[in-house]
């Protein structure tokens, strides 16, 4: 089987904050790829630093050092405003607490990534409708967060995070809020995304269950890789939920 290529590039990254006069190193000589379709999830302690290498692939932080590349974009070169633009388009976000707006319905909250971009009504009709049916939401959309369960919002949260077509799915703890149910059905919608949509995602957990859905599973400790996980494994089989 021909390796597919990376649709991220991380080289040589490093990342560190300071406290004071203090340097405090989060991320030391990373290096990575993650090739196009993968699910990926990342693993450590608290404090590993697995949170900080995915904002900064979802370009919500720069790094102190090093390269980071998605698709052919240097984003590790971007300014903030430039980052800001480059998310939009390129980047979906699923939350470990929805981070709904609970007065609009879940038709209004996908639709809100849209608005940022230059669209007709009728074509972020479109799309919202296209996001909230591959989640099996088209009958909730007029709901509001309050009136749908845990697993069904963090439905509404994947549709959000899809409405762009987004080159990246990232996803910090998606189920960390969720019974055992309704985490496996995010799970299994998160493998649906990737075998229909032939989308790249890279999941933060704390959870090896919820580790053990995505394809490879990279283990950080204070900062560095330790083990990388990558080994073909079963996972759910995806399916309509």
């Amino acid at each position: 089987m021909i390796a597919k290529p990376p649709i991220v590039r991380v080289n040589r990254l490093f990342k560190s904050f300071s406290r004071g006069s203090e340097a405090i190193n989060v991320l030391t000589d990373l290096t990575l790829d993650v090739p196009q379709g993968e699910f990926l999830a990342l693993m450590g302690p608290s404090g590993s630093g697995k949170t900080t290498l995915l904002n900064l692939i979802a370009g919500l932080d720069q790094p102190t050092q090093g390269e980071i590349w998605v698709g052919n974009e240097l984003i590790s070169a971007l300014s903030e405003s430039e980052l800001a633009r480059w998310r939009t388009r390129n980047v979906g976000f699923v939350f470990q607490f929805y981070y709904l707006l609970p007065v609009l319905s879940a038709y209004e909250n996908v639709e809100l990534p849209l608005l940022l971009l230059p669209m007709t009504a009728a074509e972020r009709r479109e799309q919202v409708d296209r996001a909230l049916d591959l989640v099996g939401l088209s009958n909730r959309k007029s709901h509001r967060p309050g009136q749908l369960s845990g697993g069904q919002q963090q439905r509404v949260g994947i549709a959000r995070a899809l409405v762009t077509d987004p080159t990246l799915i990232v996803a910090d703890e998606p189920t960390g809020d969720l019974d055992s149910k309704s985490a496996d059905e995010i799970l299994m919608m998160l493998n649906v995304v990737r075998e229909q949509l032939n989308k790249t995602i890279i999941m933060v957990t704390h959870d090896p269950k919820a580790a053990n859905q995505a394809q490879r599973t990279l283990h950080l400790e204070k900062g560095k890789l330790v083990r990388d996980e990558s080994m073909p494994r079963p996972i759910m089989q995806p399916a309509r939920v």
